[in-house]
């Protein structure tokens, strides 16, 4: 082992690429005794392949993404399966559809052994039915010992459910690009060709806006998406009125829930006098035709078939990270014009960037479900994920010296110490069969992911400068601007079952309401001086004021 890396696994950054092994499903895991199904005998703990004698599948469920081909032959599947000696199968479902495809698949009782990357409703399907079993006895160093070198840095308790146990490993995704991951961006050259600088504040944007359709006929002013990592274009333009902490793919009313950190109480600002200000100024800006209507419909597949459309120039669009809108290595020259822009002041001086403070560690990376006949294996499994080199490896191949090196040679990384490693299979958001990039399990603390190395004088609008450009955008555009409020993360407060079942069933009304009233006070088919305190009343009458006191009594509970 490297030097280095030693360091690198001392600190817990252990990124594992150990795979479990589970039999045929069907049968309930003798959860008490954790032993090896009939007919299958495992190597020594800590040594690969994990499966001596017998045949071992394991069935798992995990997220797919449009950059991913295919799982079952993607080289990186073919590297696990061969290590550890376990077949995959899997069971994918895609962003948008991921919760709801999860949650019947565990209703209909034909689900797989494990689920991987994103976990359903552990109250309910863990503490209460049983369906995803608890993993406090089987977290030994025989069986993750990587996962435990990893916790050691952080607090485990986060795992915990409302009754005391465990029903899932955590993940990392320390991402320091991440916690300003709401962000806009702008064609530089349409502005040059215009005449105009970037906007800085609500009225300057109004008035680019305006030039840019005179200058672009048929042109988008501002482009976004419903569903996609921070695509909602109206949640960055609402940083000028207000703070929405929405974070979703796609939205959801506990989205618009925040903790004031000086009362401690549990707010909303779906229906404040700001969040109204906000959707006016929306409002004018849609009247002008600078708001593309398929922005409250449309994927983030079709914002990036929009973007990369020359008959439809597009001069402002919102995405976490550029590259997921337009590709920087097979469309480099548009790539290029499009550059981040800082939060936009509004008419009473807010000027407010999205901002998630955390460590990135959540409970949910992996869980075990009642249908494993060898839970032992399976964590072995994905104890894989945590180890020194597994994250390197699910996400940009498995080939040292081809697809990554370790502790390169007089490279230094994003935070100006010596690199960690360097990535040689540099992300693409085109389809690839090599690896798994973005889906699965993340195990990338923070040193780990600024320890990725840089040159210093990189282009950060190279396919190999996307980290420090996403970089430096934060540091220097949104870190200023970041929100004082803190943002409360829905998943780490633990419901019980009953508190979980209604929160979801009032959200499901309060979402509808919250979206549809949202777009018809931006569109103007509802008029939002005349219809707001309806507005107001009906989210209260569909349990708003019932899912803030329900939050509070879990933040009360845990915070004793």
């Amino acid at each position: 082992m490297k030097k280095g890396l030693r360091k690198f696994l001392a600190m817990g950054l252990a990124t594992v690429l150990a795979v479990s092994s589970l039999t045929a499903c069907g049968e309930k895991a003798d959860s008490g005794k954790g032993g090896t199904a009939p007919g299958v005998t495992l190597n020594e703990a800590g040594t690969y392949p994990i499966v001596k004698d017998g045949k071992v599948e394991l069935s798992v469920f995990t997220l797919s993404m449009p950059n991913v081909q295919d799982f079952e032959t993607n080289d990186f599947t073919k590297f696990l399966e061969e290590k550890t000696g376990i077949h995959i199968k899997f069971v994918t479902a895609g962003r948008d559809e991921y919760e709801e495809k999860l949650n019947l698949l565990l209703q209909s009782g034909d689900y797989p052994d494990v689920i991987l990357g994103g976990a359903p409703n552990l109250a309910k399907y863990g503490v209460k039915e049983g369906v995803i079993i608890p993993l406090d006895d089987y977290l030994t160093d025989k069986n993750v010992p990587n996962y435990l070198k990893l916790v050691a840095n952080y607090d485990i308790n986060k795992t915990k459910e409302a009754d005391g146990k465990i029903y899932s490993l955590g993940g990392v995704n320390d991402c320091y690009h991440c916690q300003y991951a709401r962000r806009m961006w702008v064609n530089q050259k349409y502005l040059k060709e215009m005449g105009v600088e970037i906007p800085t504040t609500t009225e300057e944007f109004k008035d680019v806006c305006k030039k840019f359709l005179e200058y672009k006929k048929g042109g988008i002013a501002v482009a976004g998406a419903a569903q996609g990592w921070h695509t909602r274009m109206q949640d960055w333009i609402m940083g000028a009125f207000t703070f929405v902490p929405s974070k979703s793919a796609t939205l959801n009313a506990r989205d618009y829930v925040v903790l004031n950190d000086e009362t401690k109480k549990i707010e909303t600002v779906a229906n404040t006098d700001a969040y109204k200000e906000g959707l006016k100024y929306m409002r004018d800006l849609y009247k002008m035709g600078a708001i593309y209507d398929g922005n409250f419909t449309q994927t983030s597949e079709q914002l990036r078939t929009l973007a990369n459309q020359e008959d439809e120039p597009v001069l402002f669009f919102t995405a976490g990270v550029n590259s997921d809108v337009i590709d920087p290595d097979s469309n480099n020259k548009l790539y290029r014009n499009y550059v981040p822009m800082a939060p936009i002041k509004g008419p009473d001086g807010t000027q407010i960037a999205w901002t998630i403070r955390n460590s990135g560690f959540r409970s949910g990376g992996f869980c075990i479900t009642d249908k494993c006949q060898n839970v032992e294996a399976a964590l072995r499994w994905v104890d894989f994920f945590y180890s020194e080199t597994g994250d390197l490896c699910s996400q940009y191949g498995a080939e040292e010296g081809k697809d990554w090196v370790l502790k390169p040679e007089g490279k230094v990384g994003l935070n100006g110490e010596p690199a960690l490693y360097e990535v040689l299979n540099l992300y693409s958001s085109d389809p690839q069969n090599h690896d798994w990039q973005d889906v699965g399990l993340r195990v990338a603390p923070a040193p780990y992911r600024l320890g990725q190395a840089v040159d210093a004088d990189v282009d950060p609008y190279s396919p190999a400068g996307l980290e420090k450009l996403l970089f430096d955008a934060s540091k220097n555009l949104y870190e200023p601007y970041a929100n004082k409020t803190k943002l409360l993360n829905l998943s780490e407060l633990k419901l019980t079952d009953e508190e979980s079942t209604a929160v979801s069933t009032m959200a499901v009304e309060l979402d509808k309401l919250i979206e549809e009233n949202s777009v018809a006070f931006i569109t103007g088919t509802k008029d939002i001086d005349a219809e707001w305190e309806s507005y107001k009343d009906a989210l209260n009458k569909s349990g708003l004021e019932e899912i803030l006191k329900t939050y509070q009594t879990a933040y009360d509970r845990q915070a004793k």
